[in-house]
């Protein structure tokens, strides 16, 4: 699987982005897909993601209530929909994807990763 993240950009605090993750070379309906961010010399963070099955969805206590991931199997996308920006929302955002299982948090638990997508939110 191959993944492509778009949609990063400068923004002021309380704007919105909307990212998205495109895949290709296999369905992603068999698989569950995460959103994670890494800051400036900080480790890489989980931020959401959402069940292969079952549409289930976890955030980060960080996000929650301001960012909403969904999935489109039709499509073979993943969007992030980032509203309530604030500055340590700044990072690079890296979409990632892992096969028939949920486990949504550990970064070594996801088989594919893209490349990322900056997020800058000035004050």
């Amino acid at each position: 699987v191959q993944l492509q993240a778009s949609g990063g950009g400068l923004v002021q605090a309380g704007g919105s982005l909307r990212l998205s993750c495109v895949a290709s070379g296999r369905s992603i309906d068999s698989y569950t897909m995460g959103w994670f961010r890494q800051a400036p010399g900080k480790e890489r963070d989980f931020v959401a993601a959402i069940a292969w099955s079952g549409g289930e969805t976890l955030y980060a206590d960080s996000v929650k209530g301001r960012f909403t991931i969904a999935r489109d199997n039709a499509e073979n996308t993943v969007t992030l929909q980032m509203n309530s920006l604030k500055p340590e929302d700044t990072a690079v955002y890296v979409c990632a994807a892992q096969f028939h299982t949920n486990h949504y948090i550990l970064p070594r638990r996801y088989d594919y990763w893209g490349q990322g997508t900056q997020v800058t939110v000035s004050s």
